[in-house]
């Protein structure tokens, strides 16, 4: 079966333009990104301040012991997908780019996995002390959606003596479990 050069041309003409569409989105989220004070510093928050719309859950004391728990929940936005991109340099359109990622699997855009797991972080932050990440193993089990409202999880599993904590680590989203790891931290007085 023949093709016709107008057909062809149609088709690169389609994708050419998908194309250039994309880097113009994923531009200007950069520029966007930028261009609002050069040093970002309207975006800053104070260490150790909680913002209002962040939740957290605790049954830790300032004596950690194995099977406490603490847990951080936040809705994922927009603006902080865009943020994470500009900040990792990660610009893949499944995250950027609402026409791609529509006719990928995921049938729309979807969270940076590590920035989902970045929660985990979030959760450790609140912990008594100064918490130190020695290691962090993650099984990604399904995607995070802009807008969704998600829990990280940590619960003590084991404490390995020197100020070191073996931590089982999850990220779900109402009662789907997204992300399910495990941990290594120091934690220093």
């Amino acid at each position: 079966m023949s093709t016709s050069p107008y057909s062809i041309f149609e088709t690169w003409s389609r994708a050419s333009v998908r194309a250039l569409e994309g880097a113009v989105a994923v531009n200007r989220t950069a520029l966007s990104a930028f261009s609002s004070n050069g040093d970002r510093t309207d975006d800053r928050i104070e260490p150790a301040v909680d913002l209002p719309e962040w939740k957290i859950e605790s049954d830790v004391s300032d004596e950690l012991s194995v099977g406490d728990t603490l847990r951080f929940t936040k809705m994922i936005s927009e603006a902080d997908v865009d943020r994470f991109a500009t900040a990792s340099g990660d610009t893949n359109p499944l995250h950027l780019d609402e026409e791609v990622a529509d006719e990928s699997r995921f049938e729309g855009r979807i969270v940076h996995g590590v920035l989902a797991a970045g929660l985990i972080s979030a959760a450790l932050a609140r912990l008594p002390g100064h918490v130190v990440y020695l290691s962090q193993d993650l099984e990604f089990r399904a995607p995070v959606r802009l807008g969704d409202r998600v829990t990280a999880e940590i619960e003590i599993a084991e404490a390995l003596g020197g100020g070191r904590y073996r931590l089982r680590t999850t990220v779900s989203k109402g009662e789907e479990l997204v992300i399910d790891g495990e941990a290594v931290v120091l934690v220093d007085d």
